[in-house]
């Protein structure tokens, strides 16, 4: 998939694929709030701005208050790719939050999925 495309997409338009992904496996949209928070450092009312908006990725990623510091310890695969291998830093940190979406699906405790 082309790169530029990805960044352009707007979060606004993932984040229902996201919901969709995880209540169909019994979780919750707060669960996965908090695993955005997480990572990013946004709280809910800076997220439902950046939906409001439809904030495109790069813009989403780029104006995060704060990148967790514990993103190295997200390993694994993603869409064939190993997230602590991709060289594009934009598109790991999209592929973080796949992951985490992902775990969060796949029933991970909460505290395996923040890396605490």
């Amino acid at each position: 998939m082309d790169n530029a495309r990805v960044f352009k997409m707007s979060f606004a338009s993932v984040y229902p694929l996201y919901i969709n992904k995880v209540t169909r496996k019994g979780r919750t949209v707060d669960e996965l709030n908090e695993i955005i928070f997480w990572l990013t450092g946004y709280d809910q009312q800076a997220l439902q701005q950046l939906i409001d908006n439809k904030t495109d990725f790069e813009t989403f990623f780029a104006q995060a208050p704060r990148i967790n510091p514990n993103v190295s310890k997200i390993t694994g695969l993603i869409c064939g790719y190993r997230v602590e291998e991709i060289e594009d830093k934009l598109m790991q940190q999209i592929r973080y939050l796949d992951k985490l979406v992902d775990e969060l699906a796949k029933g991970r405790k909460m505290e395996k999925i923040l890396r605490t």
